[in-house]
């Protein structure tokens, strides 16, 4: 079976706190889909990418060190760099925020050399109902720690969604690890 690994607090508190205001400052974007389409019956969030955002170094240096361990301890993948900028996205229950069934790898030229995707929970659980990210590896659903903090670890070509927010906001910092196509 095809693994998820999950990091318990891989942020800590403070950190989840420390990214989200950090995209709170910034301008957000409505979310597109690889090739920058967009269809709302899909996905509907906000995006901020905090490679545009001053002051986010420190997030990509925690991020390239829960990667590395999970990659080590559960997938073995070749692994060469982080070729796109870590996002925070809000799904909102004012929009009933949502992103449908899917995988991470596409026709771009970075969404094909996806091999990892990395999602960090900053919200807490009891902030916001629905919103679920799950994660379909096999025939069964598996969904991903709640936990404010944790980090899921998949790779890329799995179909995984965020079911619809129905109460509240839900925040999550989304990374993918990009190296040469699987053989």
């Amino acid at each position: 079976m095809i693994a998820v690994h999950t990091r318990a607090a891989a942020f800590s508190a403070e950190e989840c706190d420390r990214v989200a205001a950090l995209a709170a400052s910034a301008p957000s974007r409505d979310a597109r889909l690889v090739g920058q389409t967009q269809d709302h019956n899909l996905r509907r969030a906000d995006l901020v990418w905090l490679d545009d955002v001053p002051g986010s170094d420190w997030v990509m240096d925690r991020i390239i060190d829960v990667v590395r361990d999970a990659n080590r301890d559960t997938f073995g993948f070749d692994l060469q760099s982080f070729s796109e900028s870590a996002q925070v996205a809000r799904y909102d229950s004012a929009r009933e925020g949502h992103f449908d069934w899917h995988s991470d790898i596409g026709d771009g030229p970075l969404a094909r050399q996806r091999k990892l995707t990395m999602v960090v929970q900053l919200s807490t659980p009891d902030s916001y109902a629905g919103g679920t990210l799950e994660i379909m590896p096999s025939a069964h659903i598996q969904q991903a720690s709640p936990a404010r903090g944790d980090a899921t670890i998949f790779p890329s070509f799995l179909l995984h969604r965020v079911t619809p927010v129905t109460m509240g906001q839900r925040l999550s910092l989304t990374i993918w690890a990009h190296g040469p196509a699987f053989r």
